[in-house]
């Protein structure tokens, strides 16, 4: 599918507010350090669903069932923001939220395609331009006024078929990829007319992570922009075991399949680096880590607010560049994250992230010449597909697609196979046509096979 042979029609825009106004005691809203210290970039997700399996798809049927789907997600949508209503104001600064009820955007959205011939190759070109709720007014025409400041935008898709997309942008300032869960559980439960609404933790994170007065951190934003590609690679739970048995036969003990194609897919990257640059270079993994549930107690699942962290790994020298000595390294990030991650509840909390913080600017500083970094999110074990389940079924597909992603980053996510793996790769697009020929990948990955609906 060429990103040209789709074409969409906006049906409508609508500005989604809580459906009882915020109380006066709560317009103002805090945010964490963290939070404070994140940058307003949107991230988005985009869920497809398969059409009802009623039989009956004619034209009048399709858009009978769409405007049905809409209205439920608005109503719903409108009630929970009741109790999210942060997500419903607008950032006063870089620690408030102004909880004004300015609401959310909602955009309804036709194509003329099919979702199974959409999803035969996904292009995800074609996602980024037609079914993402971008936050750019540069670039998205459907954006009018009334999105701008939103923390969440949203855009419902209908295709020919009946089937649908649901596509969320979100402020990470605010929301990370558990807040967003937390987000959808609520909402989705709402939908199929749970009585017990899911209450989100509001208070956790600032109050653990109060916001400080701290240096100007804008030079931790470690990858500068420019043009990349992205592709979606797939490794089976049969191929993953496969890599898993080779790395066990070689160590000696058993590695989780996360950090197994973290690996294989951080030394492909290098040595597609080595071969556009004919010389090896040192390589920095960060890695993104969920806080709530390493520390002990842990915070509750519904904790809203960044309550992650980075951490990484560096390879110096061009004789670790091997599978199972970046599989040792990977072992013993996790071991040094489970022995830090405690002190983020410690009285000097705000210590530990300005010294952190610096450490990272001064290290890319330092070395920004001869130092590539790279940055791998796993969503592996976040229940993202169960979750979203609005009534009529759960998610075909889902994916993950922004303009303003930095090059040298990869996304997991599970598959809908058991034990699989996805992942989502954003390099050089020089590096990146070297990357998916690289045989070593591609014995235990396919390269955007074909979803079944």
């Amino acid at each position: 599918m060429k990103m040209m042979d789709m074409k969409t029609e906006i049906i409508s825009r609508k500005c989604i507010k809580p459906s009882s106004p915020t109380p006066p005691h709560l317009k103002t809203f805090k945010l964490s350090l963290l939070d404070q210290i994140t940058p307003d970039l949107h991230n988005n997700m985009t869920f497809f669903f398969s059409a009802s399996q009623s039989g009956d798809h004619n034209h009048n049927h399709t858009i009978s069932q769409f405007t049905t789907k809409s209205q439920l997600l608005q109503k719903y949508l409108s009630d929970i923001l009741t109790l999210f209503y942060p997500f419903a104001g607008r950032f006063q600064d870089d620690t408030t939220v102004l909880c004004n009820d300015d609401g959310i955007s909602f955009v309804e959205t036709r194509t003329d395609i099919t979702l199974s011939d959409f999803l035969r190759h996904p292009d995800l070109s074609s996602v980024d331009h037609h079914l993402v709720p971008t936050y750019d007014p540069k670039t998205a025409e459907e954006l009018t006024s009334m999105s701008e400041g939103c923390m969440v935008l949203i855009k419902f898709v209908s295709f020919s078929c009946g089937g649908t997309a649901l596509s969320l942008s979100t402020s990470h300032k605010l929301i990370d990829l558990a807040t967003l869960i937390t987000l959808l559980r609520s909402w989705s439960s709402a939908c199929r007319g749970s009585p017990d609404p899911i209450i989100p933790d509001l208070y956790t994170a600032a109050s653990l992570l109060p916001p400080k007065e701290i240096p100007d951190t804008t030079g931790s934003k470690i990858i500068a922009e420019k043009k990349f590609a992205s592709r979606r690679f797939v490794f089976t739970p049969s191929k993953i075991e496969e890599l898993k048995s080779k790395l066990f036969t070689a160590l000696g003990y058993h590695v989780s399949r996360v950090e197994a194609v973290t690996a294989l897919i951080w030394i492909s990257a290098a040595n597609a680096l080595k071969c556009k640059t004919k010389s090896f270079m040192p390589t920095l993994m960060v890695q993104a880590v969920n806080l709530r549930t390493r520390m002990e107690p842990p915070l509750p699942e519904s904790s809203i607010g960044n309550l992650m962290w980075m951490f990484s790994v560096i390879v110096e020298k061009e004789k670790e560049m091997e599978l199972q000595e970046l599989v040792k390294k990977l072992k013993g990030l996790k071991k040094s994250v489970n022995e830090k991650v405690n002190k983020f509840k410690g009285e000097d909390v705000v210590g530990l992230v300005e010294e952190s913080l610096k450490e990272r600017v001064e290290c890319l500083e330092q070395r920004k010449d001869n130092l590539v970094v790279y940055i791998c999110s796993s969503w592996c074990g976040f229940p993202l597909l169960e979750t979203c389940d609005f009534g009529w079924g759960k998610p075909a597909w889902l994916t993950s697609i922004a303009k303003n992603l930095m090059t040298n980053t990869v996304y997991l996510m599970d598959t809908k196979e058991v034990g699989g793996v996805e992942a989502l790769v954003h390099l050089d697009e020089e590096e990146m046509n070297l990357f998916q020929s690289n045989q070593q990948l591609l014995q235990f990955a396919s390269v955007n096979p074909d979803i079944v609906v």
